[in-house]
């Protein structure tokens, strides 16, 4: 199963097909931790496709090992509803593991890789982070979402936390795509800047889903991933597609309905400021909440607790979202227990 596109088009693939919402699915494990549940992750593609996402991206921080992480894209790949498209999750713990798995994934179903840094990555100048992303970008041919983030440390190099300097030359690679942009906060200059800089070169994206009504009118903003849209069922998708038709009206209906959802999420996540962790078992229980499946993850991840649940349930219920009546211990099971 080979890329749609050659090294030379990732740049041009990207800006004429990367249009729409783009959601997480997490591997679940069978009950006892031992290996995949292949009929959850089933589910969860085809619930993603149910409820309008352009793709997926292929978590890989749940506890897979490399050999589960390949059987998962592979599985996906087969599975996956026609049209959705894949992107490998490229979180692993070296830059040889990372390429290893961009080989894979480009040769078994992927378009794309959200490029992550491993936990021991300490450059000691911008074009140390350039020097990373070159590496990457010459061992494979998947086209590469920056992930631009205070989650990486590179905050004593630039004050926004990702240097514009070290985007600009990234950019330049040929298999540079798209721009997952979640730095300089608090405010907006950021994003204006990068969309200044590199708007032309590459796909640029905020993925927080409460600031794309001013990114889709500013700067006609048309891929938003990848994050926690699962919890909002198919609203993300369908007011974004709105904004897109230039129906505001309509698509502002929707958005502000989700408020209260929003602000439960954004409540909990307050909470979590500093630990430089996705709490993913809380994204897989605001999942299941609107019919995905569920189930277990593997360690290392924070516990989700009754007040958690009960908080994003509530935001969830007076959002008007269908969710589910089960008894939040069936979360921990699953829809598709193995």
């Amino acid at each position: 199963m080979s890329l749609p596109y050659r090294r030379g088009e990732a740049k041009a693939w990207a800006r004429d097909h990367m249009r729409g919402v783009c959601n997480v699915v997490m591997p679940t494990f069978t009950g006892d931790l031992r290996r995949l549940n292949l009929e959850a992750i089933r589910h969860d593609l085809r619930r993603s496709g149910e409820l309008g996402f352009w793709g997926s991206l292929l978590a890989s921080e749940c506890g897979a090992t490399h050999d589960e992480m390949k059987a998962f894209i592979r599985f996906a790949a087969d599975q996956a509803p026609k049209g959705h498209h894949l992107v490998l999750h490229g979180s692993f713990d070296t830059r040889d593991d990372t390429i290893e798995m961009c080989r894979y994934a480009q040769d078994h179903g992927c378009v794309a890789v959200l490029l992550s840094f491993p936990l021991t990555f300490y450059p000691q100048t911008s074009d140390d982070i350039v020097a990373y992303v070159e590496a990457v970008s010459r061992g494979n041919d998947l086209g590469i979402i920056v992930f631009a983030i205070g989650f990486w440390g590179f905050r004593r190099l630039h004050p926004s936390a990702f240097p514009p300097d070290a985007l600009v030359k990234i950019a330049r690679l040929d298999t540079a795509i798209a721009l997952k942009y979640e730095c300089g906060h608090p405010g907006t200059g950021g994003m204006v800047e990068v969309q200044k800089l590199l708007g032309r070169d590459l796909v640029i994206t905020d993925p927080f889903e409460h600031n794309s009504p001013a990114w889709v009118d500013s700067y006609g903003m048309q891929w938003m991933g990848t994050s926690y849209y699962n919890y909002f069922s198919d609203r993300v998708p369908r007011y974004f597609r709105l904004m897109q038709e230039g129906r505001w009206p309509e698509a502002m209906e929707i958005y502000w309905a989700l408020q209260p959802a929003r602000e439960a999420f954004q409540t909990l996540r307050s909470t979590l400021m500093g630990a430089g962790l996705v709490h993913r078992l809380a994204w897989k229980y605001m999942d299941w909440l609107n019919g995905f499946n569920g189930g277990p993850i593997r360690m290392p991840h924070m516990r989700l607790n009754g007040h958690q649940m009960r908080l994003l349930r509530d935001g969830a219920v007076r959002s008007g979202l269908d969710i589910t009546q089960d008894d939040d211990a069936q979360f921990f099971v699953g829809r598709h227990p193995a």
